[in-house]
């Protein structure tokens, strides 16, 4: 059974840098190398959000609000994705949430919050 256990939520100053790490537990390596990966963040009364996404073949992309603040990258052997944000807004407040897409399932992170004080 795959779950999807997020970490490093939490506050910062703005200006200041987080990092979210979200491991696919139970996942086996050919359904995560081969999995889209996401972040999506969600602030109070807002539509969910897709900031940043990889594809299988490595091609990442960005949402334009985050795009050279935010960087995702995984760690294969730990079965790991992260998203490193800095240069932190208040407007980066949101519960952020990853998502694993492969093997035919979707899977989802149970959100970690993140909070921009200015």
């Amino acid at each position: 059974q795959v779950q999807l256990v997020e970490s490093g939520g939490g506050s910062a100053q703005a200006g200041g840098s987080l990092r979210l790490s979200c491991k696919a537990s139970g996942m086996i390596l050919s359904v995560f190398w081969s999995s889209t990966m996401s972040w999506y963040r969600q602030a109070p009364g807002k539509q969910r959000e897709q900031v940043a996404v990889r594809s299988s073949d490595g091609n990442t992309n960005y949402a334009d609000s985050v795009k050279g603040r935010f960087t995702l990258s995984k760690d294969n052997t730990r079965r790991t994705m992260f998203l490193q944000m800095s240069n932190l807004k208040p407007e980066d407040t949101a519960t952020y949430y990853c998502n694993f897409f492969g093997g035919g399932n979707d899977y989802w992170g149970q959100g970690t919050q993140v909070t921009v004080s200015s």
